[in-house]
């Protein structure tokens, strides 16, 4: 049985390029993202893989995304499953700054540990580990068992919602899951085995 799940973070975000703190606020894709999602879907058609089951967060620069890499896919027609677990880490106060105006205002080091740390959240906002406490029951009661009925499932999310997936799929821990980066655009393909360990693991980047 084919046991297909790939994961995709969106394509760069207006707030992406101005290096803003995004969260739960709802910038759409720039140019440069809209091309990152459509090469994506060419990747993954040049793989021969179309998709079952799509799901997606409650923001457009997912659901943008989504829609691009179905289309190159000629998959325009496939239902998404939206859901707001699998939103961004919301950043609370952060939202909507850039590195430097958060750093004079808290501080460099005080910035770094929310970004950073796994159980420290930013003021009003989400750590890490908060994050991962909404992702993970939503992929272990939605999305895996898609996966683990043959179902080819992709997944277009965000850096930190897909980094609570990569702690079940790669076994990371608290310690090197804020060490771990997503590119912006690159479909990763996993196959599982049917107890859902990774049997295989492919990054299709450009």
């Amino acid at each position: 049985m084919d046991r297909t799940l790939v994961l995709i973070r969106h394509g760069q975000s207006d707030w992406n390029l101005k290096n803003l703190f995004t969260g739960w606020k709802d910038p759409d894709l720039t140019p440069v993202g809209v091309e990152e999602a459509r090469a994506a879907g060419r990747r993954l058609k040049a793989l021969g893989l179309r998709f079952d089951k799509a799901f997606t967060s409650a923001l457009t620069r997912a659901q943008h995304t989504t829609r691009l890499v179905l289309e190159e896919l000629g998959q325009s027609d496939l239902p998404t499953v939206r859901d707001i677990r699998l939103n961004e880490r919301d950043y609370g106060d952060l939202s909507g700054l850039n590195k430097a105006e958060a750093a004079q205002k808290w501080g460099d080091e005080q910035v770094m540990i929310w970004r950073r740390s796994y159980d420290v959240p930013p003021p009003g906002g989400e750590s890490l580990r908060d994050t991962l406490a909404r992702v993970l029951p939503y992929y272990d009661q939605d999305i895996l068992p898609c996966v683990l009925r043959g179902e080819p499932t992709v997944v277009v999310a965000h850096g930190n919602s897909l980094r609570a997936l990569l702690m079940v799929l790669e076994r990371a821990t608290p310690e090197t899951i804020p060490g771990i980066e997503l590119a912006t655009g690159v479909p990763v393909v996993y196959r599982l085995r049917a107890d859902s360990t990774v049997d295989s693991k492919q990054v299709l980047e450009a």
